[in-house]
């Protein structure tokens, strides 16, 4: 079983990766995007590339809304990645 801060970079990794691939298919550079999500252009590098531990659920949502996508599908793509193993529970805060 994988402990929290495995937990934490396994689902932040894999998000990342998620932003990244929907931004480029967007063909829209970090500042555009983070300009549209509302989020600073440093943070939307900082998540992007990896450099984040964790990001609460109104982050998500806005970089969502900057990716043009639901938040929900999100969510579902982010899970799909993650495996059925894996569980937001006991996460870090």
């Amino acid at each position: 079983m994988q402990d929290n801060s495995d937990k934490n970079k396994s689902y932040m990794n894999e998000f990342s990766k998620i932003m990244k691939i929907h931004r480029k298919t967007a063909n829209k550079s970090m500042y555009l995007v983070s300009a549209e999500s509302g989020i600073s252009k440093s943070s939307w590098r900082e998540i992007e590339k990896g450099m984040r531990e964790d990001i609460n659920l109104s982050t998500f949502c806005k970089i969502a809304e900057g990716l043009d996508i639901p938040c929900h599908e999100l969510l579902k793509e982010l899970m799909e990645k993650l495996g059925e193993d894996f569980s937001f529970t006991g996460l870090k805060n």
